[in-house]
């Protein structure tokens, strides 16, 4: 588990105080370490070109774009942010800037963004940039570098467009535009966690899961989450009977739907490490942490005799399960 994108959601789900490593110094252990020992990082493709980031890049990225999509905001939207956040942070929450910026954004507390903590907070950092682009009038078809400068206001306006390209990928992808494009290896298995289940029926960690998404997501209404117990088309074993599961409708089946639910999916993987996420399963396709996840989506058979093959290919809802 690491601080990272937990500092800011923590405050909105009532998550408590996580033990943390920091990903950077341990990353650059591993650059000099034998190449059997595979390094955790996140990808996404798109029309042929590839994106990597660390993990802790991903959550932010995700984050940003997860904002974008719970705001009813463009994909468009999604790629001028992240492009900012490439130019201004490489999309880590830094706490050190230019003057008295801050952030994903470089936003400045004495130019009226927020208080240091706020601007520190990528969630309400992303809300911020993101009311400021609203304002800003034909942003949709604006020129990246444009539209991002009209927010920020930079001394080197030109230099958003050297991450156009890149932005561009991680947009679509996390947006759900484009279908499992984004993925992540995550080798660690998380340290065992409480199993007793809380009042909504899940284990702790799934919980997390559960108000995570909703606050990420939950505007407008998902449709509802399925937690712990039984329901119909459930297979035998499955993590659902151990209260570590949560199925998030996108009903009804449709191409909007569709898109939303790869959002979700895909924010997911991209926070699978920190929430100790196991599997993915949406639209016939399945996200495994551990020794799989270096295979990304792969696709998901269900066995013949496990039930409803209409509930079990997830084409309605996301299925997310997390070690116990």
């Amino acid at each position: 588990m690491r601080l990272r994108t937990i500092a800011a959601i923590v405050s909105l789900v009532g998550v408590g105080v996580v033990a943390v490593v920091g990903y950077r110094g341990v990353s650059s252990l591993l650059d000099h370490v034998s190449p059997l020992f595979a390094k955790d990082e996140c990808t996404a493709t798109v029309s042929g070109r590839t994106v990597t980031l660390t993990p802790e890049q991903a959550e932010n990225a995700a984050l940003i774009a997860a904002i974008s999509v719970d705001r009813g905001m463009p994909a468009r939207a999604a790629t001028i942010a992240l492009a900012t956040a490439y130019q201004e942070s490489k999309l880590y929450n830094i706490d050190y800037g230019d003057r008295d910026s801050l952030g994903l954004f470089q936003q400045r507390p004495s130019q009226g963004w927020g208080t240091k903590a706020e601007v520190q907070n990528p969630v309400y950092a992303a809300n911020a940039f993101y009311d400021a682009l609203a304002k800003v009038d034909g942003y949709e078809t604006m020129e990246v570098t444009q539209a991002a400068q009209e927010v920020q206001r930079s001394a080197y306006s030109e230099a958003y467009a050297d991450h156009e390209a890149d932005a561009r990928v991680l947009a679509s992808a996390l947006t759900g535009n484009s279908r499992h494009a984004f993925s992540c290896v995550v080798t660690d298995e998380p340290s065992a966690a409480p199993t007793r289940l809380t009042d909504s029926g899940l284990t702790r960690r799934a919980d997390v899961v559960r108000r995570e998404v909703d606050t990420m997501f939950g505007s407008p209404p998902l449709g509802g989450f399925a937690p712990g117990g039984v329901s119909t088309g459930h297979m035998a074993g499955s993590a659902h009977y151990e209260g570590r599961a949560v199925d998030i409708f996108v009903r009804p089946v449709s191409a909007e739907n569709k898109i939303r639910g790869w959002a979700i999916a895909q924010y997911l993987v991209a926070q699978a490490d920190r929430l100790g996420i196991a599997h993915v399963i949406f639209d016939d396709r399945i996200w495994s942490a551990g020794d799989l996840s270096d295979q990304g989506w792969r696709d998901y058979d269900p066995p013949e005799s496990s039930g409803d093959r209409a509930i079990l290919e997830h084409r309605d809802h996301v299925h997310v399960d997390v070690y116990p």
